[in-house]
């Protein structure tokens, strides 16, 4: 058997290789119809192009120790070389098509990089990005038709939740600031994210699949995020364009009914015993709340072949997808109600606890779920910490019916409050037969 090192030295070429091969099967594909010999680079090109970056690299991983600044002449050597060779090729390819295009030479460039990252650095993240660059290769005649059809609300807004995203979140600390356990920055720029996030999501959902359907899958997408952005996103829609009240207030059900769901899959994962206490009266609001907004819903794609629907969605102008502001504000506003809670709980004792997870429930349920479920591993304590999960569901429906009356139009608020009572009312009922028929 190979001593470890050329093992994994050989694993690492082989992963070099791959990556060139996947991207090469892309830029093969797509040239497919040309004659041998007029293209630059295909899938041997690349394939090599990935192995050749690996080689560089196991030779300056070989030089490191000893010679380090070697070992970066090495690769900065072979890399400006291969770039000089790619960029000549495709310059003549260029001229002999009379096109003009430097997507070959970069991607050729991009290979032999990550075939010298896979070496030298982590080659899980290389082949990530390699099947990541194979991708946006492949997608290119929908991204430039994409590129068309946007707006500069929505490019703009893009734009905001890719910084927020991959510039300004890992910057932000992630580690409590003030009393009572603190505010965590990176908690409240996540959710504020979330907010974002969700809101493109319907949005785009919207427009590209129609209102009934888009709805549908962005109440899916957001419950599993966050059922209250999805409350936020379809309240200030519903005020700004009409028309959408009964679908928006729809969405909003399915995405509360998802996360009754995914309260009770939170506690199943940490704490199955404590699954008695909660999951019955979850459940049966999960089934109002999703099942009445799916029957909407289902009612409004019925509609939307008519020619009155059809006269009216024309009407409908879907604008910006989100306002940074806003969402930050309602961030900062949930972060500080969960503060409020913890001071409450802390401030209260053990007979707090129930308030309190009411109260840090108005913005964030899950956390309630995971530190009751670690809490409660006693047999005793299960049933005031099933009771505390349950307050937490109840405030944070509460939350999402005040957010629609604050922020939605009256349609929106009549519906959502009236899908939200329901549910409660439910899981109430549910609750109820449940404590008569096992008395603690």
């Amino acid at each position: 058997m190979p001593d470890t090192p050329i093992l994994e030295l050989f694993i690492h070429l082989c992963a070099a290789f791959g990556i060139g091969l996947i991207i090469g099967l892309e830029r093969g594909w797509r040239q497919r119809e040309e004659r041998s010999g007029s293209r630059t680079a295909g899938i041997r090109t690349f394939a090599v192009t990935g192995l050749l970056g690996g080689i560089i690299g196991a030779v300056a991983q070989a030089l490191i120790v000893s010679a380090p600044i070697a070992a970066g002449i090495v690769v900065a050597a072979g890399f400006a070389t291969y770039s000089v060779v790619i960029a000549m090729f495709s310059r003549d390819e260029n001229r002999a098509e009379h096109t003009f295009s430097a997507t070959t030479a970069i991607a050729g460039m991009a290979t032999f990089a990550l075939g010298v990252y896979a070496i030298l650095g982590d080659v899980r993240i290389a082949a990530a990005t390699g099947v990541a660059i194979a991708i946006v290769l492949a997608l290119r005649s929908r991204l430039h038709g994409l590129i068309q059809q946007l707006t500069w609300n929505e490019l703009r807004s893009s734009l905001v939740l890719l910084a927020m995203t991959f510039v300004a979140l890992p910057f932000i600390p992630d580690t409590p600031i003030g009393p009572y356990g603190g505010v965590n920055l990176r908690q409240i720029w996540l959710v504020a994210i979330a907010l974002a996030a969700v809101s493109m999501i319907g949005y785009g959902a919207i427009r590209y699949f129609g209102a009934a359907y888009g709805n549908l899958l962005a109440a899916l997408a957001g419950g599993l995020v966050s059922s209250t952005a999805v409350a936020v996103a379809n309240a200030r829609r519903s005020d700004a364009e009409s028309g959408h009240a009964l679908m928006l207030a729809a969405g909003v059900s399915i995405a509360s009914g998802i996360s009754y769901l995914r309260i009770v899959a939170v506690t199943a994962a940490i704490n199955p015993a404590l699954l008695r206490a909660v999951a019955p009266a979850l459940v049966a609001a999960s089934i109002i709340a999703g099942g009445a907004g799916i029957v909407l819903l289902a009612r409004r794609a019925r509609g939307e072949g008519s020619p009155q629907a059809k006269k009216q969605a024309e009407k409908i102008t879907l604008k910006n997808p989100f306002s940074f502001w806003p969402v930050v504000a309602f961030a900062v506003f949930l972060g500080a109600v969960s503060l409020l809670g913890k001071i409450a709980a802390d401030a209260l004792g053990a007979g707090g606890v129930i308030g309190g997870a009411a109260l840090i429930g108005f913005a964030d349920v899950d956390s309630v779920a995971l530190s009751m479920s670690n809490l409660a591993l006693d047999p005793a304590q299960r049933v005031p910490a099933g009771i505390a999960i349950l307050a937490a569901a109840a405030s944070n429906t509460l939350t999402k019916a005040s957010i629609a009356a604050a922020l939605g139009s009256r349609a929106f608020a009549f519906l959502t409050i009236t899908l939200s009572c329901g549910a409660l009312a439910a899981a109430g009922l549910v609750l109820m037969l449940d404590m008569a028929a096992n008395p603690a």
